[in-house]
């Protein structure tokens, strides 16, 4: 029996995604099939792929000639939270574009098609929705034209149950609803704050409407801007591939399974800023803890 404790790098992540990490280039069906017979187990008992894990989480896996073959001790280099034949849900590092912005520059589309071709599962990627560059956090990528149209009109009808969590100078309000209006339209954010540091909060933010860099305008029209994002009044962080603002749990409703919920692990860097300002690991994960079962 293989047994592994789950670290901050997999706190709030499916019980799927987890397996899927441990064998990347097992068929998205493998882990379920795993989980359903109780050859992988969550603290000695047989849970769904939906289970969400929590810090220092044991879990076992049974041995096996198929699943020692596809066993990897190197994280897979696209961050899988959720896929089946339609979509893939993507944790997008902060500091990558969603598509190409110059001559051979990395970027997630290129990356993700890339990494699914090596992975023997080629296709074409569609974004169904989009983050900016300095954002990390999650991403739901299409797997063929027609999926990304079954997607887009959701997002387009009814939206995207989207929660990020981002680290702000200073201490706003405990919670508040930001409506100034953005391009001469209507804008809605709302927040709250998890925990302070020193001289610094971490929010949970919703957009309500969805404007173009809502948040970060948003959050420096009262003062608080998300740190490391110079653009909008954060400053420059060097530490900081892109700025600490993290689309942490995506809600949407899958064509054939009904409501998924897919929550994305904080990046390390962000971490690593949180506690460097006063916040503690243990603090912020339990914060996200919480903030996933919301």
């Amino acid at each position: 029996m293989l047994t592994y404790t789950i670290t901050p790098l997999d706190v709030c992540r499916r019980m799927e995604s987890f397996l899927q990490t441990l064998m990347p280039t097992a068929a998205s069906g493998y882990p379920r099939k795993l989980l359903k017979s109780g050859a992988a187990r969550l603290n000695g008992n047989t849970v769904t792929p939906d289970t969400i894990l929590s810090i220092n989480d044991s879990v076992t896996l049974k041995e096996s000639s198929a699943t020692s073959a596809l066993l990897t001790d190197t994280r897979p280099t696209l961050d899988i939270l959720y896929e089946d034949n339609q979509i893939a849900v993507v944790n997008k590092p902060p500091g990558l574009p969603m598509h190409r912005t110059a001559e051979l520059e990395e970027n997630l589309v290129d990356f993700g098609q890339s990494w699914m071709e090596w992975r023997g599962t080629p296709c074409k990627l569609y974004p169904v929705n989009r983050l900016d560059r300095g954002t990390s956090g999650t991403v739901i990528l299409a797997k063929s034209s027609s999926s990304a149209g079954i997607y887009g009109r959701q997002v387009k009808e009814t939206g995207l149950d989207k929660l990020y969590l981002a680290l702000v100078p200073g201490t706003p309000d405990s919670s508040g609803v930001i409506n100034e209006p953005l391009d001469d339209k209507e804008s809605e954010t709302r927040y709250q704050i998890l925990l302070t540091g020193e001289g610094c909060s971490l929010l949970a933010v919703t957009p309500i409407s969805g404007r173009m860099h809502q948040i970060r305008r948003h959050l420096e029209l009262i003062g608080h801007p998300v740190l490391g994002d110079k653009r909008y009044g954060g400053g420059e962080l060097p530490e900081l591939s892109g700025f600490a603002l993290h689309s942490f749990r995506t809600v949407l409703i899958l064509a054939s399974a009904g409501v998924l919920t897919v929550c994305a692990p904080l990046p390390g860097e962000m971490l690593t800023l949180c506690e460097q300002r006063g916040i503690g690991v243990n603090e912020i994960l339990g914060a996200c803890s919480a903030a996933c079962q919301r």
